[in-house]
């Protein structure tokens, strides 16, 4: 061997290795979808935070402004147009004689809120319950594993319009006042009911490695349970946990879309893409963008979503072929 070739054998052997960070970097972006879901998602979120008051505002249509001249003598909604009596409508309006343009931008805001805020508040209750089954076992695994059985078994749709039309009856809500009727209570629902799904994921990988070797080594230094935890277990499931986040994020979205079109969703004054479906249930064989504009967000941005989670698991799979 050359000295030239051991000088690059050597440089080769002591090279640094990629960090966890630049690899998950270097697998991601070759998955092309999921670079497209992302910017489709970031458009979305920014959609949602300025979408509505930008097209209330170059339309001239408040959300919820109502134009007699909007309908027609049978009380139809008139399609989509670039000039009508009131300004521009390019999606059309609806029954009620609202930009439909407008209301499709303000939906993105609920929809989008109402799908991060349960899925939240679900992996954050099912976080803590997995990792304490699945950690402590014994009776305290029974126990947490029988209630999460329980709330799996129930009818979900049936019993979530049931929690709504319950808090939704009065103006005190649910709880003493914590749930309030509206954005409240469907987030409440959601996050009541997909929690156990999100412990049960953590609860299988929990009781995997807290066999593991690296939590043997921890434990016999004298480290503690809520250290090992901590330290050990949790930066190993945050993986898993940002995976199936991106999946359930579209589920609850979809979920909020359920309760709206059969009203019992959002309020009437607030717009979300279920509620807007709803109100075309009625009229979607002589309206046909009521369904059509509001459908193709959903569809959108459940699509993109669940080509996030995909790529971003294969990212974070080593074991996983390119």
């Amino acid at each position: 061997m050359t000295a030239t070739a051991e000088l690059v054998g050597a440089a080769e052997y002591t090279s640094p290795p990629e960090s966890a960070a630049r690899l998950f970097w270097i697998r991601f972006k070759e998955d092309k979808a999921a670079l497209i879901a992302l910017f489709v998602i970031g458009l979305l979120i920014v959609i949602a935070v300025v979408g509505g008051p930008l097209a209330a505002h170059f339309t001239g249509h408040p959300q919820n402004s109502v134009y007699t001249s909007a309908t027609n003598d049978f009380g139809v909604p008139l399609g989509p147009r670039f000039h009508s009596p009131d300004g521009s409508a390019i999606f059309g309006w609806d029954p009620a004689g609202r930009d439909l343009f407008v209301r499709t931008m303000y939906g993105a805001r609920i929809s989008l809120i109402v799908g991060l805020a349960a899925t939240g508040i679900a992996v954050f209750v099912g976080l803590v319950v997995g990792l304490i089954a699945g950690y402590f076992g014994g009776w305290v695994d029974t126990v947490l594993s029988r209630i999460s059985d329980v709330m799996l078994a129930v009818p979900v749709f049936i019993i979530a319009i049931g929690i709504v039309v319950a808090c939704g009856a009065s103006i005190q809500g649910c709880l003493g006042g914590l749930i309030q009727p509206g954005i409240s209570v469907v987030i409440f629902v959601i996050a009541l009911f997909s929690w156990p799904y999100v412990g049960r994921i953590v609860r299988g990988f929990t009781l995997s490695l807290r066999e593991r070797e690296f939590v043997e080594a921890s434990r016999s230094l004298g480290a503690g349970d809520f250290r090992i935890i901590r330290k050990e277990i949790l930066p190993n499931l945050v993986g898993p946990i940002v995976v199936y986040s991106t999946l359930l994020v579209p589920a609850n979205i979809l979920f909020e879309a359920a309760l709206s079109f059969v009203g019992l969703g959002v309020p009437p004054n607030e717009a979300s893409w279920g509620s807007l479906l709803g109100d075309a249930a009625v009229y979607y064989n002589v309206a046909w963008w009521l369904m059509v504009f509001p459908g193709i967000f959903l569809v959108i941005t459940t699509l993109s979503f669940n080509l996030l989670g995909d790529g971003l698991r294969d990212a974070l799979d080593v074991r996983a072929d390119r």
